[in-house]
């Protein structure tokens, strides 16, 4: 049997000795918990149906879990000592490093194995035949979700589907980034303040995080973005967290619709199926919801509702507006009249910003002014086509203005086009949305990379007159067909001597689809087609959000 070494020993030693007692097991898990710990081995399809052990050190004292692995069932016991010492040194979450009093385990085997490793370390080892809050959480995790029976009557859930279906229609991720904090004064069912966090900007994963604490938010946030973490650690501080949450299942049928190259750009799903749940330290994911919970995120979404209802325009500018709201709203159990506060939180954002270490970051960065990068102007759904239109087709549908490209091209030559084709409403907002940027400056295609798949990209980005670049399509340069396309339009725009055109259109749904012409045309810029040296912008990296589904 292995002991630890002195030298582990004394830097050990060194962490203080909490007066705590922790419980700790190793237990065989299934399929389903694998799901649940957002775990997919990591290897190939073969090791998917090896058998897998979990070991978890919870502070039974304090109430908090330390630290989880997921091991092959086949590894040796030295795996528990293993993970001890990361729950003593390295606990996720925002616990302090220490030492506990005592540890109890229920496996005869961890028990004596654990006595001879840790002989030196001035910690009782003793034997329980139950571990009550162990026992919980591999009980919480045991339940099949499919099998989970929601303990809600008929008219909660139908009264929260009808809230997030309005939460789906005001789409604020639109407007807001996953930093942009919002935050909810209830004070009701044992919830003070919370801190809401909307997911979609990224077009991966839609829905809210609504945080029970701010700190929670703040940890998860900094933990996320720490350099060089594994997916293990990744998940297990997700599992960290402390919130509610609503989460949008797209559901699409792939086979009637034809496959765009960013998930944002897809066809409309047709059906969007809401997920409520808790994420908690102890208790990890969870897809029911008590009654309270049921009534705290109700109230809570009506209040956003009003909201993003009310400020769709404030929240759609550049800079993170300082908004307040009152509202009285209906108390689902009882009711009876209740006041909900709600505010947009511009020193939580720039303070998440600074402990992130962005600024940090940028000051080490080369000396060029880093542009904003958005690509929430596209709407979902639409068809993006680089394409050629005759000049004199187009005339009809000019925007008069002094364009500096203009009188470069002959009038009989054709003017390549980028249409963004969508609905009639999509087309009209987009259109104002650019207006309101100052039009388009160029269009551009910039070099990027993929960093999970290795992929070699072409981002085709829109740089309005506000500064801003809006990515409205990607090239995989590896797809013959897609660096064809690209390299077919950028020898159109050198024979118009760069001149090109943006055309908004609607009729995706329609007989024009895939053939936009003037009928469909709600707004066209002509602008021209720029390098990135001219815009002086570098090579970008594609980012995504966090998906533990």
């Amino acid at each position: 049997m292995y002991s630890l070494s002195p030298f582990t020993c004394a830097r050990l030693q060194r962490l203080p000795k909490q007066p705590v007692v922790w419980e700790g097991d190793r237990r065989p898990i299934s399929e389903g918990m694998l799901d649940a710990f957002g775990y997919d081995g990591g290897g190939s399809d073969d090791d998917a149906d090896e058998a897998s052990d979990c070991i978890i050190w919870v502070d039974g004292t304090e109430g908090v879990l330390r630290a989880v692995t997921i091991i092959p069932a086949d590894t040796g016991h030295e795996a528990v000592v293993r993970t001890l010492l990361q729950a003593m040194e390295h606990p996720q979450g925002a616990m302090p490093p220490g030492r506990p009093q005592k540890l109890v385990v229920c496996d005869r085997e961890i028990h004596f194995f654990l006595r001879g490793a840790l002989q030196d370390l001035d910690i009782t080892v003793d034997y329980a035949e139950v571990l009550p809050i162990i026992d919980e959480i591999f009980e919480s995790l045991q339940q099949p979700d499919d099998l989970a029976e929601s303990p809600l009557p008929p008219d909660w859930e139908a009264a929260l589907n009808q809230q997030a279906q309005q939460l789906w229609d005001n789409a604020p991720w639109n407007h807001l980034g996953d930093d942009q904090i919002l935050q909810i004064e209830l004070n009701q069912w044992n919830l003070g303040t919370l801190y809401v966090s909307v997911l979609g900007m990224a077009g991966l994963e839609y829905g809210l995080l609504i945080y029970r604490s701010l700190d929670s938010l703040t940890q998860f946030r900094k933990t996320a973005t720490e350099s060089n973490l594994t997916t293990r650690q990744m998940q297990q501080a997700f599992l960290s967290q402390d919130c509610l949450f609503l989460n949008f299942e797209l559901v699409r049928d792939e086979t009637a619709a034809p496959l765009l190259p960013l998930p944002w750009m897809q066809t409309a799903p047709s059906e969007v199926i809401p997920e409520f749940g808790s994420l908690h330290p102890l208790e990890g994911l969870r897809h029911t919801l008590e009654l309270e919970e049921a009534a705290a995120l109700r109230v809570c979404l009506e209040g956003l509702n009003r909201f993003f209802k009310a400020h769709d325009e404030a929240l759609s500018v550049a800079d993170f507006p300082d908004l307040v709201n009152t509202y009285k709203l209906r108390n689902p159990l009882d009711k009876a009249q209740l006041t909900v506060k709600i505010s947009t939180c511009p020193d939580i954002t720039a303070q998440l910003a600074i402990a992130e270490g962005l600024g940090e970051r940028d000051a080490s960065l080369p000396s060029f002014d880093l542009p904003r990068f958005r690509d929430d102007y596209v709407p979902e759904g639409s068809m993006v086509l680089l394409t050629r239109l005759p000049n004199q087709v187009l005339d009809g549908v000019r925007q008069p203005r002094s364009d500096r490209s203009r009188g470069k091209s002959n009038a009989s030559e054709m003017m390549p086009v980028v249409a963004i084709q969508t609905s009639r409403p999509k087309a009209k907002k987009l259109a104002s949305q650019l207006e309101a940027a100052q039009g388009i400056e160029a269009v551009c295609f910039n070099p990027g990379s993929d960093p999970m798949s290795g992929d070699t990209l072409q981002l085709g980005l829109l740089h309005t007159g506000d500064g801003d670049f809006h990515l409205f399509i990607e090239f995989l340069m590896q797809d013959a067909h897609d660096s064809g396309l690209l390299t077919q339009w950028q020898n159109w725009c050198e024979a118009s001597n760069g001149v090109c055109g943006v055309m908004i259109a609607s009729g995706v749904t329609g007989a024009a689809k895939g053939r936009p012409g003037p009928k469909e045309t709600v707004a066209f810029f002509e602008t021209c087609l720029k390098t990135p040296e001219e815009l002086n912008i570098p090579p970008l990296q594609m980012s995504y959000a966090l998906d533990w589904e």
